[in-house]
C-alpha cells in the first residue's frame, strides 16, 4: 500500500488525464465538466470518495450498488457520495460524510490525497468532485439499507486491467435510447457512466506511473 500511496500522491500533484480519459468510456454527447458554467450554470454540487484500502494484502477500492428506486441512478454502481449539504464546510467533508452514512466508512480513518477531475452528470444535473483517499486498514463496512443494495470490494488490479473494459447495449437517459456503451466489468457488476469515467482516469494515472 505504501508504494501505491506514493504513486497516487505523485499522480494527483501533476496534470490529470481528465477529459482525455473520461471520453474513452462514453460514445454519446456529454458535456465536459469545464463547460458546465455555460451548459448548466445552476448545476448542483456533489462529491464522492474513491477509497483505497488493503484486503488480503491487496489494494481494493470501495464501490456500492445502489438500491432500485424511482430515480436517475437506481440500480447503478457508484462510489459513495452525494449532494453537498449546507452544513458541509467543503466538498471533501461532503464526500467523507456520505461515505460514512452510506457505507460506515469512518472519516478519521481516511487520509484524503487529492482530487480526480470533476464529472458532470446530465440526468441529475450534478457536478461531481471525486476525492481519492486511503485507509491503512479495511473499514468495517455497513451498508445503509435505504440506499445501498450491496458493497462491492473491487480489487484495484481489475480496474487497472484493460481487459476489464467491455461494451454492451445500455439504456442512456440523455439519448432516451440503448447504445453500445463501454463499462468496467467488476466482479460481474456493470460499472458505467460517471463512475466508469472516474475509474478510467484513476487507471490511467496509475498505469502512467508504472512506466
Amino acid at each position: 500500500m505504501d508504494e501505491l500511496i506514493l504513486k497516487i500522491q505523485r499522480a494527483v500533484s501533476q496534470p490529470l488525464p481528465g477529459w482525455d480519459a473520461h471520453k474513452k468510456m462514453i460514445n454519446y454527447i456529454r458535456p465536459k465538466a469545464t463547460d458546465v458554467e455555460k451548459v448548466d450554470p445552476e448545476a448542483r454540487h456533489g462529491a464522492v470518495l474513491a477509497l483505497l484500502y488493503p484486503k488480503n494484502n491487496e489494494p481494493h477500492v470501495a464501490l456500492m450498488l445502489r438500491n432500485t428506486y424511482k430515480g436517475t441512478h437506481s440500480g447503478q454502481v457508484s462510489f459513495p457520495g452525494g449532494k453537498r449539504e449546507l452544513r458541509d464546510k467543503d466538498l471533501i467533508e461532503t464526500a467523507l460524510r456520505e461515505a460514512h452514512e452510506e457505507m460506515n466508512i469512518q472519516p478519521e480513518q481516511v487520509t484524503v490525497m487529492g482530487a480526480l477531475s470533476k464529472v458532470y452528470i446530465p440526468p441529475s444535473r450534478f457536478l461531481v468532485s471525486p476525492f481519492i483517499g486511503y485507509s491503512q486498514s479495511r473499514p468495517d463496512f455497513i451498508p445503509d439499507p435505504l440506499e445501498v443494495a450491496e458493497i462491492i470490494e473491487a480489487p484495484l488490479r481489475l480496474i487497472l486491467k484493460e481487459s476489464s473494459i467491455k461494451e454492451k447495449p445500455i439504456y442512456v437517459q440523455v439519448t432516451n435510447s440503448e447504445l453500445d456503451v463501454k463499462y468496467f466489468d467488476i466482479l460481474g457488476h456493470t460499472v458505467w457512466g460517471a463512475t466508469a469515467m472516474m475509474l478510467k482516469e484513476l487507471a490511467e494515472m496509475l498505469n502512467d506511473q508504472n512506466h
